[in-house]
């Protein structure tokens, strides 16, 4: 297991700084910046950010895991971000043109598994995508039927131009 972390401020700017540092993460990992997989790590982490910087005014930790070889098509990536705010993550859900509400939507959406669990006084929220022989067809089939789902809920232009598109195959 290969483990890479940012330390986040509280700055809403942090969210693309975060979005930036993936790609360039990945792309050491072997994994190309147009990769259905690399779009769908950067986008759960420019939700998983922007919900630690919007919703906890507090500084955070991104941290990226991989296991397996994801320059060879296979294993998994983990995508944690951990706050200093006890609060824990509330689903909510959004109607029509409604600017927020989204973000835990869009995971449950993209992520193959997600999660939060509560750390001393703060929190780790988790989600995962699994890559090459352990997702096999099936497991892609869910995730684009997520994608599609997903982006079915965005108004158009949501999050910064965000649109979840299925996967390219």
């Amino acid at each position: 297991m290969l483990q890479v972390q940012l330390e986040v401020g509280t700055d809403p700017r942090e969210v693309g700084r975060a979005r930036r540092w993936t790609r360039s993460r990945l792309a050491g990992f072997g994994v190309e910046p147009e990769e259905s997989l690399a779009e769908t790590l950067v986008l759960l982490v420019s939700e998983l950010v922007t919900n630690a910087v919007v919703h906890t005014g507090r500084p955070a930790v991104l941290r990226l895991l991989f296991s397996g070889c994801p320059a060879a098509g296979e294993g998994t990536v983990r995508v944690e971000v951990a706050d200093a705010s006890g609060s824990p993550p509330r689903r909510r859900r959004a109607e029509g043109d409604d600017t927020g509400g989204r973000g835990l939507e869009l995971v449950g959406g993209l992520a193959d598994r997600w999660g939060w669990l509560q750390e001393g006084a703060g929190k780790r929220i988790w989600c995962e995508l699994d890559r090459g022989s352990g997702a096999g067809a099936a497991g892609a089939d869910v995730r684009d039927a997520g994608r599609a789902a997903a982006a079915e809920s965005l108004p158009e232009g949501a999050y910064g131009g965000w649109r979840v598109q299925p996967a390219r195959t």
